[in-house]
């Protein structure tokens, strides 16, 4: 009898799967320089360093500036998993490998990868909101205002100095179909080959690029109990505008492994499906100016 690990032979596999068909995933990637203070808590970098005095040509030296470096601990706190156990007359004993393949990939699309995006989401919007007490933009969106409401968003972020190159727009579809019908914009249609066929997405908008995410994953709280389910308080996220570098997301552990019959005492003659993972987002305190949204009033 044996364990097989599939986290180590589905590696590859899966993070191309995540960055296909997650929505979150560009927030997971960003601040690769950030380190693990121990096995449960990431240390988030806070740098202070002072400004510029006049020089003074009649004296010796310069001026004596001062640099604080400290951290802000940030504990991860998302820890899942499951555990199924399966009767080997429901597994081809002769192609096991792909029907544990089928299994992982069923439960990536249906429940692991739309609940790290609504954790993600739902998350940030906890940070924002609660931890960092910012004010979430509730104006009713329509194709005559939409513009207006990004316009200001985008200004308060160039005006707080937020890098222009890198912006994320997260919504909803029907804020999409808002956009491609919002008052005031220019759409440049294309038309493929020979074939006919019209283009009409937009893909970006003032060179920030939009991604559209299911509206059951951008609420701003869920239920956990079993999978994940809006919870009765939660409201309708519609957009996040975003710049990754403010946001510390990481997925620090992954388990799959598939025991077979025999090797688990307490399922005797069943294969057993095991599957964790353990994560989390944080939004940084100094870099909060790189995040706005709308959500429902």
């Amino acid at each position: 009898m044996a364990v097989y690990s599939y986290a180590e032979q589905f590696t590859r596999i899966l993070a191309q799967k995540y960055a296909a068909e997650s929505k979150s995933d560009a927030l997971f990637n960003s601040n690769p320089g950030v380190v693990f203070l121990n096995a449960q808590t990431i240390k988030l970098p806070r740098i202070t360093v002072s400004g510029y005095k006049d020089h003074n040509r009649s004296a010796m030296g310069f001026n004596t500036g001062t640099v604080t470096n400290d951290w802000e601990p940030k504990k991860l706190a998302f820890d899942r998993d499951i555990e199924i156990a399966m009767d080997p007359m429901d597994i081809d004993e002769t192609n096991l490998a792909v029907s544990v393949a089928n299994i992982q990939n069923t439960f990536e699309e249906e429940q692991a990868i739309p609940e790290r995006d609504a954790y993600a989401f739902s998350k940030l919007h906890t940070e924002y909101v609660t931890n960092y007490k910012q004010t979430a933009g509730t104006t009713a969106l329509t194709a005559a205002n939409i513009l207006e409401q990004f316009d200001a968003d985008m200004a308060a972020m160039d005006d707080a100095g937020v890098p222009e190159e890198g912006r994320i727009l997260y919504c909803t579809p029907a804020v999409r179909k808002l956009l491609k019908e919002a008052d005031g914009i220019q759409r440049q249609i294309s038309v493929s080959g020979g074939s006919g066929s019209i283009n009409r997405k937009v893909h970006s908008l003032d060179d920030v690029e939009i991604v559209s995410v299911p509206s059951a994953r951008m609420k701003t709280a869920y239920d956990f109990t079993d999978g994940f389910t809006p919870a009765s308080t939660a409201k309708q996220i519609n957009y996040i505008l975003i710049h990754p570098s403010c946001v510390v997301a990481r997925q620090k552990y992954s388990y799959i492994k598939l025991f077979t019959p025999g090797t688990d005492s307490r399922t005797a003659d069943k294969y057993v499906y095991q599957n964790r993972r353990y994560l989390d987002l944080f939004l940084l305190e100094r870099k909060v100016d790189g995040c706005k949204m709308n959500v429902e009033a």
